[in-house]
């Protein structure tokens, strides 16, 4: 129904345009007395082209330039909407069943040629009168190209009076945009965009309209490198929260979810921090960077955070702390070291875990022994008694050792070591490493695992 509504519509403009043609002219409107102001004549604008032929939409997107010369004979076609229909499955609530709908999208010939960087084809649509900050669709072309990563292309419509700072119909700026990371070559070319963008007046701080984000967000949250290091050169302020409450370092260290990725987060959140970020910044749910980091499992990143000043014990407003954003986490990464992260939290001040999540990290050993080492004395083992035969089996000798131990006296030393740490607090990492004492003994006071109970 709504097809045949579209195609009414065009028969009746089109039948109006005819009757406009041969109808016949109005008689003149009679002369004003000779002294009298005459009225200034306004002619309205001819009505816009609109296109929706797919292939004059692939002459454009394909840079054919023969086949753009021959479409821009008409001059109409410069500024034409090109609109393509697309056929969506919707919901009707007032039916109660999903109904196919044709859905219409609107864009132009320079949007086109710009978002697959035909720099040949925007420079002609440019010079034949192309409306550089046309947004139809709710995007420009100067947004497109920043997010192809096309520099020329974007130079080309700077150059021509593109607006740096226009939103698109999302309320994102084209700084926002230039955050490929598809490929080392786009990177590199999306921080070229950025650089032109600034260059041209382009606010480092611009806000996303709705979420408040800040370009420096943006890269920090994918990771990008150049682009942080670029928006820091420029001013960008290191602080700025989003409607969350959040800083770009929160955004970087929830944005460190691959361990692969590790490296070039954590080189992005040293830029950060030695820009003036404050790892102790929480956004309105209380979640600090730290209980991102721990949350993603991320040892090296925990202890920059805790090197600059963040908080181990600190909880969100769930109640939870990092140890437990940890211990949720480690059943999905035994691998990437969550013994380090439980470590270094025990070391800088967090408090031991309630016995009953132990549990959650029985497939680390070595987090558990971490665990372990951190009370005074052995608490129940009634957990062990639910887990599988297979996991009992494959660490069956650390468990019955665990087992053993169980309300059993811990040894003096180990006493020592509980009673200085409760003492000393979250201090314990800071001041133990500066103590004129052996190493082995150093290493004893910091929770070093070597495999056993002590």
């Amino acid at each position: 129904m709504e097809r045949e509504f579209q195609e009414w519509e065009d028969v009746r403009r089109a039948l109006a345009e005819r009757r406009a043609m041969t109808r016949a002219p109005l008689p003149l409107a009679p002369r004003p007395p000779p002294r009298q102001q005459r009225l200034q004549e306004v002619r309205a604008p001819p009505p816009q082209v609109r296109c929706r032929d797919t292939a004059v939409h692939n002459t454009f997107m394909c840079g054919d330039m023969k086949g753009v010369y021959a479409v821009l004979k008409d001059p109409g076609m410069v500024n034409a909407l090109m609109e393509t229909v697309h056929e969506e499955m919707v919901w009707a609530p007032e039916m109660g069943m999903w109904t196919l709908s044709s859905k219409v999208k609107q864009t132009s010939a320079l949007r086109l040629a710009a978002s697959r960087g035909h720099t040949g084809c925007v420079e002609e649509l440019l010079f034949r009168g192309a409306e550089v900050n046309a947004d139809p669709g709710g995007n420009a072309a100067l947004h497109d190209a920043c997010i192809g990563g096309h520099a020329v292309c974007v130079q080309l419509l700077l150059s021509h009076g593109a607006d740096p700072e226009l939103l698109t119909a999302d309320g994102s700026a084209p700084l926002h945009l230039c955050a490929s990371v598809q490929s080392f070559q786009i990177y590199a070319v999306c921080s070229r965009c950025a650089e032109l963008l600034l260059q041209g007046g382009a606010e480092v701080n611009v806000r996303m309209r709705e979420s408040r984000l800040t370009p420096l967000h943006v890269a920090a949250r994918r990771g990008l490198e150049e682009h942080v290091e670029l928006f820091l050169s420029y001013g960008a302020d290191v602080l700025a929260t989003n409607r969350e409450g959040e800083t770009p370092l929160n955004a970087a260290c929830s944005g460190a979810e691959r361990p692969s990725e590790a490296g070039r987060y954590l080189r992005v959140i040293q830029k950060l921090l030695a820009a003036g970020a404050d790892p102790r910044t929480a956004g309105r749910k209380q979640h600090t960077p730290l209980h991102n980091a721990c949350a993603n499992c991320s040892p090296r990143i925990v202890d920059v955070l805790l090197q600059h000043g963040a908080v181990a014990d600190v909880a969100n407003c769930a109640g939870y702390t990092p140890m437990d954003c940890l211990l949720q986490v480690v059943e999905d990464y035994p691998d990437q070291q969550p013994e380090a992260i439980a470590r270094s939290l025990l070391n800088h001040g967090a408090k031991p875990v309630s016995p009953k999540m132990l549990k959650q990290c029985v497939l680390s050993a070595a987090t558990l022994e971490v665990m372990l080492n951190s009370y005074t004395s052995v608490p129940p083992c009634d957990w062990m008694d639910s887990l599988s035969s297979d996991i009992y089996e494959e660490q069956q000798s650390f468990l019955d050792s665990v087992r053993q131990q169980s309300g059993q006296p811990r040894s003096l030393q180990h006493l020592c070591r509980c009673a200085l740490r409760l003492q000393l607090g979250p201090t314990c990492f800071s001041v133990v490493s500066k103590l004129d004492i052996p190493s082995s003994v150093r290493d004893y006071l910091l929770l070093r695992n070597d495999g056993t109970l002590h």
